[in-house]
């Protein structure tokens, strides 16, 4: 490895990690921003510091909140174990940034004197790339269950006991929905994924409509946002595993757990939103410019930022599962689905260069409807007599 390929990733991870902990910092405040304009009321994105007429809607406050935690007392409570109670943090918040070292921000960006262009992501060329997502945010678990039986609290505790099985429950219906896009594209590597999307012109959204509503709900609930949140439910567990943190550690859960929703909704766009792909505007040769590859950057970001904030919508607009119905509805709705929408991949896969392909596309959506509507009506998410969800 040549000095410069060691410079090139090293600078790749400095940017990497400097982007994300700046954007989980500033996604804080535009979920505060959401907050209020969903539910009409004031908030940082009505009242601010006035300067020179010109409020600043807020956008020193992550700013406060980091030098906040900084200078808040490292509290570490007597009855917990220390050692796991310190390591509990650093699991999930490497976890959640290690994944970003496959994901693809753009394609290659080409710098004047330097003879290959640039690759927009730190392992490129990463060839199992969505085994090592999963792999590594997995890890993320082992935060939380360490982060909950180290504070010996029963919250805590009965938090971890509900991530372990929300997680193992999700993970299942979250892969079919992954084995759907490799056996389509042929390949795990993300950048591949993204420009097959590109090179044909369709999303994966078009032709695979039940694999992104099973991925999407099943990232929701892997990422514990709402109304998946139980692990931390404040109405019920005070704030679960982390309710014994503060200072940096607390600091340390509450990035982690923005990064995993900037994980899920990068991996939302890369499988099944084309990437960095845009008809008319980013092209497909690879032969490309700065200025294209610049394009095809903010492409992306804007789809992540988009798909964050309908994250963040429902967040504001759905209440909470009870417990039951977040297990019934992994086991007994998102788990049949995603086994037919893996069938129906496959069966397209074989077969469909012998139909013509925009009665193929209808029949794909046709068949979700039904499924889902069957599901629907079929399916209760409980097994007792109350009222079903």
């Amino acid at each position: 490895m040549t000095n410069a390929v060691v410079i090139e990733a090293l600078v790749k991870i400095g940017l990497l990690i400097f982007g994300l902990l700046t954007a989980a910092a500033y996604l804080v405040l535009l979920e505060r921003w959401v907050a209020a304009w969903v539910q009409d009321r004031r908030g940082p994105n009505r009242v601010g510091i006035p300067l020179t007429n010109i409020r600043l809607m807020g956008l020193g406050q992550p700013l406060a909140d980091g030098l906040k935690f900084i200078f808040k007392e490292e509290y570490t409570p007597r009855h917990v174990d220390k050692w796991l109670y310190s390591v509990a943090p650093i699991a999930i918040l490497a976890s959640a940034m290690a994944v970003f070292a496959v994901i693809p921000f753009g394609s290659v960006m080409p710098v004047a004197g330097v003879k290959n262009p640039i690759h927009l992501v730190v392992a490129p060329g990463f060839d199992v790339g969505i085994v090592y997502v999963f792999a590594v945010s997995s890890l993320a678990v082992y935060g939380v269950i360490l982060g909950g039986w180290a504070s010996n609290n029963k919250y805590s505790f009965l938090g971890a006991l509900r991530s372990t099985a929300q997680l193992i429950a999700y993970e299942i219906p979250l892969g079919l929905a992954i084995l759907g896009v490799a056996l389509a594209s042929g390949s795990l590597r993300l950048e591949t994924i993204i420009s097959q999307q590109a090179a044909s012109g369709e999303w994966n959204l078009l032709n695979q409509p039940l694999g992104f509503l099973v991925f999407f709900v099943a990232s929701l609930a892997e990422s514990a946002r709402l109304p998946f949140d139980l692990p931390e439910a404040e109405q019920e567990l005070i704030g679960g595993y982390h309710t014994e943190y503060s200072g940096m550690r607390l600091l340390m859960y509450l990035i982690g757990e923005f990064l995993h929703m900037v994980t899920a909704a990068a991996l939302i766009v890369v499988l099944f939103l084309g990437g960095w792909h845009l008809w008319g505007l980013t092209g497909h040769e690879e032969n490309i410019h700065w200025g294209t590859a610049l394009v095809r950057v903010v492409v992306f970001a804007a789809k992540v930022l988009a798909t964050i904030f309908f994250i963040m919508l429902i967040r504001w607009s759905w209440p909470r599962f009870r417990f039951d119905q977040l297990m019934a509805l992994a086991w007994k709705v998102m788990l049949p689905l995603g086994l037919v929408n893996l069938v129906m991949i496959a069966v397209m896969v074989e077969y469909g260069e012998h139909f013509h392909e925009i009665a193929l596309v209808l029949g794909v959506w046709f068949l979700s409807g039904i499924v889902i509507l069957v599901m629907a009506v079929t399916q209760p998410l409980e097994s007792d007599n109350r009222p079903r969800w």
